[in-house]
């Protein structure tokens, strides 16, 4: 029945190849639901096993993330995750993994406008950082995934990234004995897309990152912080900038859908794409500002190449569009308070969380 489902998936991708973006598997996100989680939504809210702490490392402060009842974090599920997570076999022709675009020196980002998929197919957005994906109530710039373990399925099918299918992929690596090993040894089955997504969801979710100066200044190291950051750190939370009305909360996101004025017109539809209403067009989640410093380029095309360049644009005010949000207006600051704002952003940078060896490739 499963592999059915999937093989209806797959046609109905194929059926759809002009629509090459990550757009369609938005689209159809209810098939995906109903094959990759089961019907299952129900979150299990305690807290880890004891031997699992170590690999969440939660900062000070930080909540324990929900896992899924039929994902818990175990040991073995994080290990075989880690592995998929770092394996070109997820790509058609073997050549890129999920690492390709999300390196964790970049804070799980990749440095480019717009990922390069399988052939160097050029993707359609920027792809974002993972830092602290488990908290994220949903996925996508358009937030039309709701789990993670559904966000698995949209790189591995799109066409201008890994090219692949989970059916085929599935057989793929159960030619492979030792990740038939892990499988049973994780979740007590043998490897196929249930596996698969809910593994490399798991080791996404322990991607959590709160170790910033930024951070060590909330917890009391008053030194964290020099002046200019200091100063910059009032002029965000402010209401003269509102810079934190969007980008709140302790992963520096409210999670919300806005237009911040980059284009008058533009080529993306953003949200739209998924709900059909032009209420909704051009809007995009709003990132968490964590690493931001090592996340360039910036916006969902990629286009602003470093932190002066966002800084420039809120300053402007942003161009006329209709969805624009009330709070992007022309601020008024000086050349010195806004070099001030980008200290502060510097200081949200978490370097043990960028050189963290349990996060690297065995």
């Amino acid at each position: 029945m499963v592999r059915g489902l999937f093989a209806a998936a797959v046609l109905l991708l194929k059926n759809s190849r002009e629509k090459r973006s990550r757009a369609l598997f938005a689209g159809l996100a209810p098939l995906f639901l109903l094959v990759l989680a089961l019907g299952s939504c129900r979150y299990d809210t305690a807290f880890p096993e004891p031997d699992t702490k170590a690999l969440l490392n939660l900062p000070p402060g930080f909540e324990s993330p929900d896992f899924p009842e039929d994902n818990a974090l175990t040991q073995e599920r994080w290990e075989l995750g880690k592995r998929l997570f770092y394996e070109p076999a997820l790509s058609v022709d073997s050549s890129i993994s999920c690492a390709s675009c999300h390196a964790q020196n970049l804070a799980f980002s990749d440095g480019r406008a717009v990922s390069l998929g399988v052939a160097d197919a050029p993707g359609t957005r920027n792809a974002p950082t993972l830092t602290n994906v488990a908290y994220h109530p949903y996925f996508m710039r358009e937030g039309g995934v709701t789990t993670l373990e559904m966000q698995v399925g949209v790189p591995i099918q799109e066409h201008a990234e890994f090219n692949f299918n989970f059916v085929l992929l599935a057989e793929r690596l159960s030619q492979d004995e030792s990740y038939q090993q892990q499988s049973r040894q994780a979740y007590n089955r043998k490897i196929d897309p249930f596996v698969i997504s809910r593994a490399i969801a798991t080791f996404e979710r322990t991607l959590i990152s709160g170790r910033s100066a930024y951070d060590r200044f909330l917890q009391g190291e008053n030194s964290a912080l020099d002046a200019a950051a200091l100063h910059g750190k009032d002029l965000f939370f402010s209401e003269r900038t509102s810079c934190s009305s969007c980008h709140a909360g302790f992963d520096l996101t409210a999670y919300a859908f806005e237009n911040n004025g980059l284009y008058t017109d533009y080529a993306d539809p953003g949200r739209a794409r998924l709900t059909g209403l032009e209420s909704d067009r051009a809007l995009f989640k709003v990132p968490t500002l964590r690493n931001i410093a090592v996340t360039a380029p910036y916006m969902h095309d990629g286009s602003l190449p470093n932190l002066e360049a966002v800084v420039a644009h809120y300053r402007s005010g942003g161009q006329a569009h209709p969805n624009k949000s009330a709070l992007i207006r022309p601020l008024d600051l000086t050349d010195q308070e806004a070099a001030d704002l980008l200290a502060f952003l510097q200081t949200l940078t978490d370097h043990e969380f960028l050189a963290d060896p349990k996060f690297q490739p065995e």
